[in-house]
């Protein structure tokens, strides 16, 4: 049946594509003039059943209800990988990250692991070459520096950002449950005394340091750690992975992260109105630890969890309005997604298991971060563009690596041929002009284990490889591969070719 369903779409496709895009029957579809902002808007391990848009309605979340609403909601779209570093590197880069050693999750101080643009063309280089200004805003967590001494946050710090294709950035080194907890603007950390120089350490912790096991008075209830990982330095009440001293007065508060983040966004958008940008602009919402502003506090159905969900969407809609207030909001194709898929409690004793109980965030799927069921990796993912974009609802399979040859194309860069090897132009999907998307997507967990993507079918290959049929059993419980060796085999050899090409 499904097959069947597939093939009227690709016919479906294939007669109405000429109409939607140009409205001449017969006619090739045509791609839209480049528009004069593109947001990608990602946020952080939010999973498809999250928010009121994809069904929850303990989660009201009006602006991504709103968004939706104007533009194209995907129901089988994908980051590469259920964790963080990984996905933000093949969305950035169109590469798979399994394919490079090292972009696994980082420490706070690791090396960039993104090509600089003298060496590979990436998202943002790329747009800066269509004539975009370009900015990077949020989450980072993609590392800086070369590496080859430890990083010295009291200086300007290169590589980053600015090497990687964004004129601007204002970035959270890695995660806000990670050390340094500082801002760092275009590569200098911002409001740092120099009198209180900033230490960091990944290895052992500073003398008379104050932890979680040292001084657990100093915690706030919901920043008390779970685990010894998240024990180490104490900072605005909650206790992070990693040792850090000095930097005083640069510290960051957890309440106010949303709104710095967003002031900044606002700010680039206000002050570059009337030329192109290009924003990626990342959340630290509703990854640990969960800190909302009182302005959301006791406001979701969800508790603390619910409420940084919220906190998103405020984020999401203020976003928007500086868009329209600054002339952008009928030519902006805006894109919203998260990294991966989503995790109740993550490492903080913030009540969110208790106050989760009975909620599915992955829902229909099963898993979620870090795993490689269907959770781990599908997504909440929205496209807007009023007037080009195609309003309603897309089962197209698509993925977060096709983002950088899908804009490449509407922006009219060519792409070098070793650049970007595992994007694909998949701007029809993206504008709703194809219904179909990818034929095959590989699909990555933490520790680097591959399961592949086909149609219907999940295949998760091994000693004991196992099969799936997604379209009548969405939580992969019924491990069909004995029913069907010649798929086994089909997907099992359609995998070794992805993996052994260097490209899909």
């Amino acid at each position: 049946m499904f097959f069947l369903r597939q093939l009227f779409l690709a016919a479906l496709a294939a007669l109405t594509c000429p109409l939607l895009a140009t409205g001449q029957p017969g006619a090739a579809p045509s791609v839209p003039d480049k528009p004069k902002a593109v947001v990608i808007f990602i946020a952080d391990d939010l999973g498809y059943h999250d928010t009121s848009t994809y069904g929850c309605d303990k989660v009201p979340c009006p602006h991504l209800d709103q968004l939706a609403q104007e533009g194209l909601k995907f129901t089988d779209a994908h980051s590469t990988t259920s964790v963080c570093t990984p996905s933000r590197f093949s969305l950035l880069t169109g590469q798979y990250a399994w394919r490079r050693q090292g972009t696994g999750i980082l420490p706070g101080d690791a090396k960039l692991i993104l090509p600089t643009k003298d060496e590979c063309m990436t998202l943002g280089s790329m747009m800066q070459q269509a004539g975009y200004r370009t900015a990077a805003i949020g989450k980072w967590h993609l590392g800086l520096g070369r590496g080859d001494t430890p990083i010295d946050w009291n200086k300007p710090i290169s590589p980053g950002p600015r090497e990687t294709g964004f004129d601007y950035s204002f970035i959270l080194a890695a995660t806000a449950d990670r050390v340094p907890c500082v801002y760092l603007r275009n590569g200098v950390v911002v409001g740092l005394d120099p009198s209180d120089p900033i230490e960091v350490s990944y290895s052992s912790a500073f003398p008379g340091e104050k932890t979680a096991t040292s001084h657990p008075e100093l915690l706030k209830p919901w920043g008390q750690p779970r685990n010894r990982q998240h024990a180490c330095t104490i900072i605005d009440g909650i206790s992070r992975i990693g040792h850090m001293r000095g930097g005083t007065a640069a510290l960051w508060h957890d309440q106010d992260l949303a709104d710095d983040i967003t002031r900044e966004a606002v700010n680039f958008i206000r002050e570059n109105a009337g030329h192109p940008i290009f924003l990626y602009f990342a959340t630290n919402d509703i990854h640990v630890p969960r800190d909302p502003h009182k302005r959301f506090v006791g406001k979701s159905g969800l508790g603390i969890r619910g409420d940084v969900t919220l906190q998103m969407d405020d984020c999401l809609g203020r976003v928007r309005e500086a868009l329209e207030q600054a002339g952008y909001a009928d030519d902006c194709l805006f894109i919203f997604t998260s990294d991966n898929g989503p995790v109740i409690n993550d490492g903080y004793l913030d009540n969110s298991e208790q106050d989760c109980a009975g909620h599915n965030p992955a829902a229909p799927f099963s898993g979620g971060k870090y795993t490689l069921l269907e959770g781990g990796t599908r997504l909440p993912f929205i496209v807007c563009w009023p007037g080009k974009v195609r309003r309603g609802e897309s089962a197209a399979l698509i993925s977060q690596v096709d983002l950088p040859r899908s804009l490449a194309a509407l922006v009219g860069v060519e792409v070098p041929a070793h650049a970007m090897p595992d994007s694909q132009n998949q701007l029809p999907a993206l504008l709703g002009h194809d219904p179909v998307g990818r034929t095959d997507l590989v699909e990555q967990a933490f520790g680097n284990n591959l399961a592949l993507r086909s149609g219907p079918w999940k295949f998760f290959p091994g000693a004991k490889p196992r099969l799936y049929n997604l379209a009548t059993d969405a939580g992969e419980k019924q491990n069909i591969a004995a029913e069907y060796p010649e798929i086994v085999q089909r997907l099992q050899q359609r995998l070794r070719e992805i993996r052994n090409r260097g490209a899909n």
